[in-house]
């Protein structure tokens, strides 16, 4: 057989054609991503989003909708808000382009005869569309104002009200409020934010989120509750409360506003509401506090037993509060240890039974103040303190007894009730 020969020149060809195939199949394979990439994207454009949302935060959805047949709160769909009616000239109207960065309304001159003058709002109820009417049952439900809040003016919260049907929810909307008075005295404006709750039951909470430096806010947020019949709104009432938030103590409380529900229609389409803001209504007893306290000085500790609890106040108008008590341990005005007992729940005469030991860092009691604080527990936003009490050597009344009594008689267990004061 005659040997096979291959010439330089056809090995000198191998590498580019090679080349050649290679650099058409780049091309073709970069050609062929970008193809499948446009089409994912026309595709997603072209599709609905796979998920609804319960809660609407100034037009920014939050939370998936994956309902069932419990209650759950959250917002109703956006959609609605292509398919709404133009608004009328007397109905609020909110726009939207017009705010800062804060979320808030410029300040415009109003007129002498504009409802939104605080001096000369009245309860309104104003149905979306063409139509307005005032609800005489829900002019009678509201708070009148006493002579000393209307010189003080803690301004307007305006909100909406409205119920869907076809998914059987109640759907409340925080629109903003206007004329906040200032909790801060330095900065002379507020951190204003507000918690509601659905009455009587008293099983849902909801808050907005916190607005800086502004005394008229305008929040936006919309609360959808599932699993609430058409047939018992009427039964129901709204508690607003507007807060200042506080990041280094307890938030200062600006005013609230109660809504009962019976006799607004709602079958009609949505409401849009304004309510002057009330001083909140305390009761003046903050219940008292039964406390047994040992002193042991052979072991220099302090033995503390939070007993009982009664005539404990409604901490809202919502009804009971959930109390507990928290103990704080001061050495020299510093807190050194902290307590706390378990929530009781919806009672104004809570029974705790609860012992704390503390170490005492100094020989006698001198320099030694023990805290009770009696809160209201409250799931997701800060707990409310219902009432205050402190035993120390310089405390006045029955603090200052009680701390007398377990110094000169010490290893004896000796218990007291105690009148709780403001916190």
């Amino acid at each position: 057989m005659a040997p096979i020969t291959t010439s330089r020149e056809e090995f000198d060809e191998i590498p580019t054609v090679v080349g050649i195939f290679s650099a058409f199949g780049l091309v073709f394979t970069v050609s062929l991503f970008a193809w499948i990439c446009c089409q994912r994207k026309s595709s997603k454009s072209n599709k609905t989003p796979p998920y609804k949302f319960v809660h609407v935060l100034k037009g920014v959805d939050i939370y998936p909708e994956n309902l069932n047949s419990k209650k759950k709160f959250g917002a109703d769909d956006k959609n609605e808000v292509k398919n709404k009616p133009a608004v009328p000239k007397n109905s609020l109207h909110l726009d939207l382009e017009k705010r800062d960065l804060n979320g808030n309304f410029p300040k415009t001159n109003l007129k002498a005869g504009s409802p939104s003058d605080p001096e000369n709002a009245t309860p309104k109820l104003t149905l979306e569309g063409e139509k307005e009417a005032v609800s005489p049952d829900s002019l009678k439900s509201s708070t009148s104002l006493t002579s000393e809040e209307k010189q003080e003016k803690l301004g307007t919260l305006f909100f909406s009200l409205e119920y869907n049907f076809e998914r059987k929810a109640f759907v409340v909307n925080i629109k903003e409020a206007r004329g906040l008075p200032a909790m801060d005295e330095q900065s002379m404006t507020s951190d204003p934010y507000i918690k509601m709750t659905i009455l009587p039951e008293k099983k849902h909470k909801v808050k907005t989120r916190v607005l800086r430096k502004t005394l008229d806010p305008a929040f936006d947020e919309t609360f959808t509750f599932y699993g609430i019949p058409y047939t018992q709104i009427q039964e129901l009432a709204l508690h607003f409360t507007i807060l200042s938030f506080d990041r280094f103590s307890r938030d200062d409380i600006i005013g609230e506003v109660l809504i009962p529900l019976s006799g607004i229609e709602l079958s009609e389409g949505k409401m849009l509401m304004n309510r002057e803001i009330i001083k909140r209504n305390k009761s003046s007893g903050r219940g008292e506090l039964l406390i047994s306290l040992c002193y042991q000085s052979t072991t220099n500790t302090l033995t503390v037993v939070v007993l009982k609890a009664r005539h404990l106040p409604k901490s809202d108008v919502s009804g009971l509060s959930d109390p507990y008590v928290k103990v704080n341990l001061y050495h020299a005005k510093k807190r050194i240890s902290k307590k706390k007992t378990h929530v009781k729940k919806c009672t104004p005469n809570a029974v705790f039974n609860e012992l704390f030991v503390f170490d005492i860092p100094c020989e006698g009691l001198e320099d030694i103040s023990v805290e009770f604080l009696v809160l209201d527990s409250e799931r997701g936003s800060r707990n409310e303190v219902i009432g205050q009490l402190v035993l120390s050597a310089a405390a006045e009344g029955t603090g200052g007894e009680h701390w007398k009594e377990i110094c000169d008689y010490p290893r004896r267990q000796i218990a007291k009730w105690h009148v709780l004061c403001d916190g």
